[in-house]
């Protein structure tokens, strides 16, 4: 049975525009023409019911695209889904409650959402921001920086371009793991259970190898600075205090 633009946004919940983007990026099949008329199938349907799911769960799309591209062999990756949902924290709060729980105006949420950094190329036209109980105490953590004086423009104009250039990080990383791990011999096609082993082992790797290039990065870098303004004292003191501070990671 065919089916109508109009009846698959009323079907799907998602946007015309939505619909229509999905296509451009190679979510979404095209329709079949019927004249001038664009006739979608129940396919479709299924299609944009899964890629809500998907993107509601903190998946990119990116990942989302990854995953749905082998089309008919998405049976075979669902270990690995299964494994991407395990470490995406299913969304809890809108904009307005992630406001109430911080306490601090919804228009200042809002103007975040509109940087970019309050999604994660997720499906927020339709149904708004949602947010996780991680991403609630990241914005605690966030407020607290805000609490010794870092001016909020100048926070937030760092946290967009961390953010741009992080998602290229991953993107590439995305890249390498579907290239070396999920399609190699077969992939998650010969053993799909294999390919959520290697993701669940290798993500706390990369997070702390992450998170430890960072942090020594910092360190080193804010260090040579004061070395090279010759301030002695506040050398000494921070030299003492880098040596004590690290932050806790997991290696396996």
């Amino acid at each position: 049975m065919g089916h109508s633009l109009a009846e698959i946004v009323q079907a799907s919940g998602h946007s015309a525009d939505t619909v229509r983007y999905y296509q451009t990026l190679g979510l979404l099949p095209p329709p079949r023409h019927e004249g001038r008329n664009a006739v979608y199938e129940d396919s479709h349907i299924e299609r944009l019911r899964l890629i809500r799911s998907m993107s509601r769960r903190g998946l990119s799309l990116k990942v989302i695209g990854l995953l749905l591209e082998r089309g008919g062999e998405l049976d075979s990756d669902r270990a690995l889904l299964a494994a991407l949902e395990e470490e995406a924290n299913e969304p809890a709060y809108t904009g307005e409650e992630l406001a109430r729980r911080l306490g601090v105006p919804h228009a200042l949420v809002a103007s975040i959402e509109r940087t970019g950094l309050g999604e994660i190329d997720g499906d927020a036209d339709d149904a708004g921001h949602r947010y996780s109980e991680g991403d609630l105490q990241a914005a605690r953590g966030a407020l607290r920086l805000l609490s010794y004086g870092f001016p909020l423009t100048k926070l937030l104009s760092l946290a967009v371009r961390h953010d741009r250039a992080m998602r290229r990080t991953v993107d590439d990383a995305i890249e390498l793991f579907d290239r070396y791990i999920r399609k190699r011999r077969g992939g998650s096609a010969e053993d799909p259970e294999a390919t959520a082993r290697s993701f669940r082992e290798i993500l706390p790797v990369v997070t702390a190898i992450v998170v430890h290039h960072f942090q020594r990065l910092l360190v080193r870098r804010a260090l040579k600075r004061l070395r090279r303004k010759g301030e002695r004292g506040p050398l000494e003191y921070a030299v003492r205090v880098a040596a004590r501070t690290r932050l806790g990671v997991r290696w396996s």
